[in-house]
């Protein structure tokens, strides 16, 4: 099978176009690094099964040759990402989504959407089943992230019904593991750098917001075993065991070893305060469930942060501090990234 990977250049994408290259899929990665990171790639590029194309999909999706599936990746996904690039979100969750979805259709291909655990909003409901339509706040700050997803299901959805594609939708919840930048905001990569620098671990709110950590390995095989179905779903591809925040900074403090302090800051506009996904469609369906358990996916996750000093350095003074608003610093990176992206052709 030949696979197009929009956003293969990013965390997730990455992972997944090295999957795909495991068990002997051809991977044309789509990215233009505006939060990817092109040595998340650079190992794949010798790979004769393994093409790169640097394309903005929400200007263009092309892929020169056969096409059996696309998986629609691309997106910034961090809340600094985001709301520093709102109209590029809005963007490629619109533009962006329909370019894939017409590549698939030009093929016949099988698409994938990479959809969100945000399109449920702050839930009303707990935990967080398919059938369940969300409270989203369709003016607020995250709206731009939220908005666009939901918009990308329902136009995805929509060329399943007028034009018969073949569509899968994954709505995902947080997920970490190796190659999330130190940088990005989100609560495990913020924690782990903060508590390897010595810098204090900041926490949004009074620490009792739950989140579900799904680990990199088993949302990529979610991701697959959709890929691999002609099923529509939506399903939810996460882990069903909830921890607080302040649970988590206590496991990534022990784990560690690290004697950061801990500081408190104001909750962000909108930040759901319970997550939690159902995930018996998944496994009913798709067969599939996580299997690594979150002690074992933070000590790889910690490991990996800890054998790139440089980036975590930079990584921690961008995150430094919490600001009135109660958001992490949306600031652009100034490490080792942007000189890499120098290295990725802008074909190969």
């Amino acid at each position: 099978m030949r696979v197009a990977v929009t956003g293969g250049g990013g965390f997730l994408g990455s992972h997944l176009c090295e999957a795909l290259l495991r068990r002997g899929d051809a991977v044309v990665c789509l990215d233009n690094f505006s939060t990817g990171d092109p040595r998340n790639i650079a190992h794949l590029l010798p790979d004769p099964a393994f093409e790169f194309i640097r394309a903005d999909v929400s200007a263009t999706a092309e892929v020169p040759g056969r096409v059996d599936a696309v998986a629609h990746l691309a997106s910034p996904a961090s809340p600094p990402d985001y709301l520093r690039q709102p109209l590029e979100t809005l963007a490629v969750g619109s533009r962006g989504t329909e370019n894939a979805l017409r590549l698939a259709l030009r093929h016949r291909a099988r698409f994938i959407l990479a959809s969100t655990s945000e399109v449920y909003g702050d839930p009303l409901i707990h935990p967080q089943d398919e059938e369940y339509w969300g409270n989203v706040n369709s003016v607020g700050p995250r709206s731009v992230y939220d908005e666009a997803k939901r918009f990308s299901e329902a136009i995805s959805v929509a060329y399943r019904r007028t034009h018969g594609l073949n569509v899968g939708i994954a709505r995902i919840f947080n997920t970490y593991g190796p190659r999330m930048r130190p940088h990005d905001g989100r609560v495990v990569s913020s924690f782990i750098t903060q508590a390897l620098t010595g810098e204090p671990l900041t926490i949004y709110g009074d620490g009792k917001q739950t989140r579900s950590f799904c680990y990199v390995d088993d949302l990529v095989r979610g991701l697959v075993a959709l890929l691999d179905s002609s099923e529509t779903g939506p399903f939810n591809l996460g882990n069903p065991v909830e921890r607080t925040v302040t649970e988590l900074a206590e496991m990534v403090l022990e784990l560690t070893g690290s004697s950061s302090e801990v500081q408190y800051h104001p909750l962000p506009v909108d930040d759901p305060t319970r997550r939690r996904p159902v995930i018996s469609r998944a496994r009913e369906v798709l067969g599939w469930s996580p299997e690594v358990d979150i002690e074992e996916g933070l000590r790889r996750t910690s490991d990996w942060f800890a054998s790139r000093p440089a980036d975590l350095s930079a990584g921690a003074a961008a995150i430094r501090g919490g600001q009135e608003d109660g958001m992490p610093p949306p600031r652009k990176y100034a490490g080792a990234v942007s000189v890499a992206a120098e290295s990725v052709p802008a074909q190969a």
